[in-house]
C-alpha cells in the first residue's frame, strides 16, 4: 500500500472511523499551528527581551526606560513590568491608597510579581495543547486501530472464510490509524520540549529582570523618603 493509499484509507470507514480521523487531523493541524506561531513569537521575544534590557539600563530614569521600551518590547513582555513598577513608584509618593502605602520593597515585590505573571502566561499560552496533543494522539489512533480490527473481524466472521489474504488487508489498514496517531504526537511533543526551553530561558531572563528592578526602584524610593524625612525636620 502507497502512502496515498494509506492516508485515503484514514477516511474510507464507517462514522466512528471517520470520527477518529477528524479528531486526529485536527489535532494535527492545530499542533502545528502552535509550533509556527510560538516560534515566531519565541524568535522576537529573545531579541525584545535583549534590546529591552539595554534600553532600560541606559535611560535616564523611569520614565525615559517606559518610552525607550516601548520601541523595542514588540512581545510586550517586558512593558508590563516597568509599567506596574511605574505606577507603584507613583501610589508611593501619593500615598492614598493601601496599594501605595507600606513598605517599598514589599510593594515593588507585589506589583512586579503579577506584572510577571501577566508575561508568563503569555509566553505559555500554546503549551498546554502541545502537551495534551502529544499525550492523547497515540491513544486516539490506538482506538482507530482497535475499532478498524473489530470491524474487520465483524465482516470476516459473517462472510464465514478466513485467509491471510482477508486478514491482512483490514487489519493493515487499521493499524495506518496507529501510526497516524504517532505521526500527530510526536511533533507535538518535539515542539512542547524545545520551545519550553526556550521560554524557560526567556523567563529567567524576566526573573531577574524584574528582581533588579525591584531592588534598584526600592533603594532610590527609600533614599527619597529619607530625604523627605530629613527635609521635614
Amino acid at each position: 500500500m502507497n502512502p496515498i493509499a494509506g492516508l485515503m484509507a484514514l477516511f474510507q470507514g464507517d462514522a466512528v472511523h471517520n470520527a477518529v480521523a477528524l479528531v486526529l487531523l485536527a489535532m494535527s493541524v492545530g499542533s502545528w499551528v502552535v509550533i509556527v506561531w510560538k516560534t515566531l513569537l519565541l524568535r522576537r521575544a529573545v531579541v525584545d527581551v535583549q534590546r529591552s534590557t539595554a534600553a532600560f539600563w541606559q535611560a535616564a530614569d523611569l520614565d525615559a526606560a517606559t518610552v525607550a521600551i516601548q520601541s523595542f518590547d514588540r512581545s510586550a513582555l517586558m512593558l508590563p513590568l516597568v509599567a506596574a513598577a511605574q505606577t507603584q513608584v507613583a501610589q508611593s509618593r501619593a500615598a492614598r491608597s493601601l496599594g501605595g502605602a507600606g513598605d517599598v520593597a514589599a510593594q515593588l515585590t507585589r506589583v512586579l510579581r503579577d506584572a510577571l505573571h501577566i508575561s508568563l502566561r503569555r509566553l505559555q499560552s500554546g503549551q498546554v495543547l502541545l502537551a495534551t496533543v502529544g499525550a492523547v494522539a497515540p491513544f486516539v489512533g490506538l482506538l482507530g486501530t482497535v475499532w478498524g480490527i473489530y470491524l474487520a473481524l465483524i465482516t470476516m466472521a459473517s462472510a464465514g472464510q478466513v485467509s491471510i489474504d482477508k486478514i491482512a488487508a483490514p487489519v493493515g489498514e487499521a493499524l495506518i490509524m496507529t501510526a497516524a496517531g504517532l505521526a500527530v504526537a510526536i511533533p507535538a511533543v518535539l515542539g512542547y520540549n524545545i520551545l519550553g526551553r526556550v521560554i524557560a530561558r526567556i523567563e529567567a531572563d524576566l526573573d531577574g529582570f524584574a528582581r533588579d528592578v525591584r531592588e534598584l526602584l526600592a533603594v532610590q524610593q527609600g533614599h527619597g523618603g529619607a530625604d523627605a524625612a530629613h527635609s521635614k525636620e
